[in-house]
């Protein structure tokens, strides 16, 4: 058996460390119990039995894990071919086709009901948890209590769990069941407690909703909770769509809507090259990668998409693994595999615009909107392609030196 001697030094150091992450578990421990005792009092206020409250509530337990997610900030962010080729994969589509023609009865009776056609609903599906493949190993009610008592956002998981609780009571779930994303998240579809309350349908008729064992109830509470969101019936997601050469970029993203008669006199095409189709419709223009990648019109169905999910990425995805699984064929644009962006050169980036009068607000290592229009406004200067992707000669012209 092999020894190991500590120097004096790095002994005291482990002793203090262990202490020291003893005294936070010990007053996170501390924290965690009165916090319980609070909600047992809000539990009795949301109407729960004396039964839910001493036997669920009491027995809640902290898990530091969920903090430790919840604060995690990733050291890189993904590009869109990163994300997208990741999601949007030949198995995912061979596998959404076959369920497709599985559940066919099923997804014709909620196109007819909901108006959500059945594609959308499978590749809802697909990218929420693989087709029912994974649907979280968290406990959602410790998972939910030990958000209710971060102070960051204690009312929302308050109120989350609140709603799990009562799932929990009604429909006499039982914890072994109750698993999911560390976020509270639930079943073949992810709903948060809030969205199971007010959306999810009991699809097979027996009288239970359960989203983690009922395919039918999964399914069938999807269709409802788009339809609730606003979809349009007999209108596509959007598309792929050809870009003139030169083109300006100036109308991008969707602040800046423009009818599709607009989109065609600007000389975009569809993804085979033929011209667009212009009905009574708005749509707004996303180029993820930049010009060399893939540009997409996303129609009123696309904002939909968003309110499920708050990413233009993964509305893209579910929207052409939809077109994918009906049959239709891969992008005529490939989208490139950027790799990923390191989150410090992105704060760079964004204060490097800041001092030049670009103002897209405090560097926080994530591109969204103001800083796509700021990357957009300092190309123009430069005379680039004001894509608004931050590719680069981009960097190169900020004095940036990156490996994308």
């Amino acid at each position: 058996m092999v020894s190991f001697k500590f120097p004096a030094l790095l002994k005291s150091a482990v002793v203090v460390s262990s202490c020291f992450v003893s005294i936070q578990a010990i007053a996170a421990s501390d924290d965690f119990s009165q916090c319980v005792d609070k909600l047992k009092v809000t539990a009795r206020s949301e109407g729960l039995s004396e039964q839910t409250i001493n036997t669920s509530v009491a027995n809640l337990k902290y898990i530091p894990r969920v903090i430790e997610l919840d604060n995690q900030q990733p050291e890189f962010s993904t590009t869109f071919g990163n994300y997208f080729n990741k999601r949007v994969t030949d198995w995912r589509v061979k596998e959404g086709r076959r369920l497709l023609a599985e559940h066919r009865e099923l997804l014709n009776k909620l196109t007819l009901k909901y108006g959500v056609p059945g594609q959308y609903i499978i590749a809802f599906w697909g990218l929420e948890t693989n087709f029912g493949g994974y649907k979280g190993k968290m406990s959602v009610l410790n998972s939910l209590a030990t958000l209710a008592c971060d102070p960051r956002r204690s009312s929302y998981f308050t109120n989350e769990l609140m709603q799990a609780l009562k799932l929990k009571e009604k429909y006499q779930f039982d914890d072994a069941t109750m698993v999911g994303s560390w976020a509270g998240a639930m079943g073949h579809t992810q709903f948060m407690p809030t969205n199971y309350a007010k959306y999810a349908v009991d699809g097979d008729g027996d009288g239970k909703v359960d989203l983690w064992n009922s395919t039918a109830d999964a399914l069938t509470s999807a269709a409802n909770f788009l339809q609730q969101l606003g979809w349009k019936a007999n209108e596509r997601w959007g598309r792929e769509v050809l870009l003139p050469e030169n083109y300006d970029y100036q109308y991008l993203g969707r602040k800046h809507p423009k009818p599709l008669t607009d989109w065609a006199a600007l000389n975009l095409k569809q993804a085979n090259g033929t011209p667009l189709t212009t009905p009574e419709m708005e749509a707004s223009l996303y180029v993820p990668s930049g010009h060399t990648g893939p540009a997409f019109l996303g129609y009123d169905n696309f904002d939909v998409i968003m309110r499920w999910n708050r990413s233009e990425f993964y509305a893209i995805a579910v929207g052409h693994l939809a077109d994918r699984v009906n049959g239709a064929a891969p992008l005529r644009v490939s989208a490139p595999d950027h790799g990923l962006f390191n989150r410090s050169d992105i704060k760079l980036m964004q204060a490097k615009l800041n001092e030049l009068g670009f103002d897209v607000g405090k560097p926080d290592g994530v591109l969204g909107r103001n800083s796509i229009a700021g990357v957009q406004a300092f190309q123009r200067s430069k005379n680039l392609i004001a894509d608004g992707f931050p590719d680069q000669k981009t960097f190169a012209a900020l004095g940036i030196k990156i490996s994308l």
